[in-house]
């Protein structure tokens, strides 16, 4: 009897998903392209997403709630802030825009513009699935092992 590979620690996992909300409408999907792959742990899958294939193996399928806070997180007022509108030059403030602006560490962080008025502009940094309840759906279409490479040392 052979062993069959498990989605697990020290896996590379090749998957197709679908991330619906609750009421069906479909927020992303690998399906009609290419499935996507990735290290078990190298965080490309939010933990939530990850545990819920935790032991499947190459053909199983899964519907698996996730709820906001194992998904994407809680949705964070306090991930509003508010900037003069002067800051911004006239013509790339509109609501529903996408802007990059730059974290405390300098690293890129994607903001919605959320409101605007005459002197402020309200700025959304939650992602755009916080607080929602989603369903997962994946489909597993292979488990290969998947070892971190390890440093050899010449003495």
């Amino acid at each position: 009897m052979t062993d069959t590979l498990r989605a697990g620690p020290q896996t590379r996992i090749t998957l197709h998903f679908a991330v619906r909300l609750m009421d069906g409408t479909e927020m992303d999907s690998t399906h009609g392209g290419e499935p996507a792959a990735f290290s078990w742990g190298d965080e490309s899958l939010l933990p939530g997403f990850e545990r819920a294939i935790l032991g499947l193996k190459a053909g199983d399928k899964r519907s698996v709630f996730i709820d906001a806070a194992s998904g994407f997180g809680e949705y964070n007022e306090q991930n509003r802030q508010h900037f003069k509108r002067s800051t911004f030059s006239a013509d790339d403030v509109e609501v529903g825009t996408v802007m990059n602006f730059a974290d405390a560490a300098g690293a890129e962080l994607p903001g919605v513009i959320a409101e605007l008025d005459d002197d402020w502009v309200t700025v959304d940094f939650n992602h755009p699935l916080a607080g929602r309840d989603l369903t997962f759906e994946v489909e597993i279409i292979n488990v290969e092992h998947d070892a971190p490479e390890q440093a050899v040392r010449l003495n």
